[in-house]
Formats: structure tokens, sequence, C-alpha cells
């Protein structure tokens, strides 16, 4: 059984125990997240299409931990100008575990 979500304006693939990569929560550690905005469900025979939501789906999931990502480096540069900036960017990351997922 697996169903498509939509959280925090990106797209997951939610299976029963799975681990997923999200944008940061500012939810602590332990607390669960519902989310409703499920998509698409499948249970193996049957598959549930949203138009745009499935109603009465969710899927509940458990804040597992934060964390940053490597870092990317942005260089701008102009040819012949002497002009270089180079900045730095971590993106800031949270780990949810799947508990449940709900069909109406």
């Amino acid at each position: 059984m697996y169903a498509l979500v939509e959280y925090k304006g990106k797209q997951y693939k939610a299976e029963k125990d799975a681990l997923i990569q999200v944008d940061k929560l500012d939810v602590e550690k332990g607390k669960t997240v519902d989310i409703d905005t499920v998509l698409l469900v499948s249970d193996g025979d049957k598959v549930s299409v949203g138009t745009p939501y499935v109603a009465g789906a969710k899927v509940t999931a458990v804040v597992e931990d934060s964390f940053k990502d490597d870092k990317v480096i942005v260089l701008k540069y102009k040819s012949k100008k002497d002009y270089r900036r180079t900045i730095g960017h971590r993106q800031q990351y949270t780990n949810i575990r799947i508990q449940d997922i709900v069909i109406a």
C-alpha cells in the first residue's frame, strides 16, 4: 500500500515505515504530523485518484530529526570585468517516518 501526498508544495511517495526527507518543520522530535492532502492511494488492487485530493484519506507521520544538507556553492562570474562572487547555501531538512495510511 502506498500513497502520493502533497506536502509543503512538493509531492512524495509515502509507504508504511518509509523515511521521507521534507523541508524543515517547526515541530518537535517525536511528534506526529497528519497529512490530508493525499493525491492518490493504492492498496494493491484498487487505486483511488483524487480530484484534486482523495476524500477522507490521511497519512500519519512521526518527526524524527532535522539536519542540514551538504553545502552548495554558487559562483557568479563576469569575464573581463573583475567580478567574482562566491556564496554557499545549506538547505535544512526534516526526516519524517510514515506510520499509517488511512483510506476513508
